[in-house]
């Protein structure tokens, strides 16, 4: 009994761990959606430039993943995680110090590297330290780093940058991964398990026959057909609610601290369902429901601010629960000696996918000369369209314990 006690604290702990560099990664990247108009303003910068700045950390995060892929199997997770994490905080500190658009740019590109990696290792992680049938609720532990990222870390970042510039939230990533470096290097369990089977295999032949196998490709196609779900319409929410549905600047942190507030108790709830029920059926479940809050968001226009905060709120619910049973499906799509790589390869796909995502958005959607947004109901149609597809692909997917 002591033992098991044992083992359950340290896989807590792991997880806590885990889940606060997650928190520091998703909410590098959330921010800078929120933070537009600050940068469209402190920057003289277009919305296409800002776009860009968006995109730049996506595509720079599916170009890490390629690099990483070969090699991750051949490192202790432990150091290896906290070594990249400390180049992220870095590359951060790089973003808060930035003075001009293209200095910013080259300093989101560099998060997204050293990002788009630590998110690979982390699920990698999570599918390792936790066994099969507690993985999906585990899996939804670490995605309330989304959650706590709405409701805390977007509303304080908008409120730093309000009252000291957008510089700010940069440097508050910063502080806080240094502090979670600290407390990751005494905590955090050695991952060597998957060392003992590598053997001598040539790390880019392993990733290509990896990558090439067709379950794993199942899989990445699932990946991007979820992020393709949810990003092309996630990036333009601000613009539209503020332009079309009528909702006040500084209401927008309403909308994250509110979606988040009710994420951080759904996505252990999914968890939970997934692990009784089937990853599978509770995916599709959520995936089909994601439809509906996607089409309101994207064809609603002057609402109340309760209706809309509903919407929103359900929004996030759902097109983040999807992610749940999603990562616990693809994770156990791999046999455990394989898992680093073929995430790290994963990571890339999703990390493609949304930059695809957001230039699809982009091509849909225009602003009016006086200033209203169009387009973004067939943007979310196209979205709807992809929840659908996945729904029905993840049946295809093999999954292995």
């Amino acid at each position: 009994m002591t033992q098991k006690l044992q083992l359950a604290h340290a896989e807590r702990a792991t997880l806590l761990i885990l889940a606060g560099i997650q928190f520091c990664h998703v909410l590098d990247f959330m921010i800078m959606m929120p933070l537009g108009p600050f940068l469209i303003s402190a920057l003289s910068i277009t919305t296409h430039e800002f776009a860009l700045l968006v995109a730049s950390y996506s595509f720079s995060a599916a170009a890490a993943g390629l690099l990483i892929a070969p090699i991750v199997d051949r490192f202790e997770r432990k150091r290896f995680l906290l070594a990249i994490f400390a180049a992220f905080a870095l590359a951060t500190l790089f973003c808060a110090l930035s003075p001009s658009f293209l200095t910013l740019l080259i300093a989101r590109g560099l998060a997204g590297v050293f990002g788009g990696m630590m998110g690979a290792l982390v699920h990698t992680m999570v599918a390792d330290a936790i066994p099969f049938e507690r993985r999906a609720k585990a899996t939804g532990y670490v995605a309330t780093a989304f959650s706590v990222s709405s409701i805390a870390g977007v509303p304080l970042s908008l409120l730093l940058a309000d009252a000291l510039g957008w510089q700010s939230p940069f440097l508050l990533i910063a502080l806080i991964s240094i502090g979670l470096i600290w407390f990751g290097h005494r905590v955090l369990p050695d991952f060597r398990a998957h060392l003992d089977t590598r053997g001598e295999a040539r790390a880019i032949r392993q990733m290509l026959r990896i990558a090439v196998e067709p379950n794993h490709l199942r899989a990445m196609l699932l990946t991007c057909l979820i992020i393709l779900g949810g990003f092309t319409v996630i990036p333009y929410i601000t613009l539209y609610a503020i332009a079309n549905v009528g909702i006040a600047s500084e209401q927008i942190p309403l909308i994250y601290f509110l979606g988040g507030a009710a994420t951080l108790i759904t996505a252990r709830l999914i968890g939970a369902l997934a692990d009784r029920f089937g990853k599978v059926v509770v995916f599709r479940i959520v995936a089909i429901g994601a439809c509906l809050p996607v089409l309101l968001v994207t064809h609603l226009e002057h609402v109340p601010l309760v209706v809309w905060l509903s919407i929103t709120t359900l929004f996030f619910i759902l097109v983040s629960g999807r992610m749940v049973p999603l990562l616990a499906i693809v994770g156990s799509a791999v046999k455990p000696q394989e898992r680093g790589t073929f995430l790290s390869l994963n990571a890339t796909v999703q990390s493609m996918a949304m930059g695809l995502a957001s230039m699809i958005g982009g091509i849909f959607i225009t602003q009016t000369p006086d200033g209203f947004i169009s387009g973004y109901g067939w943007v979310g149609l196209v979205a709807a369209t992809f929840n659908l597809l996945a729904a029905v692909w993840v049946g295809r997917v093999a999954i292995r314990n």
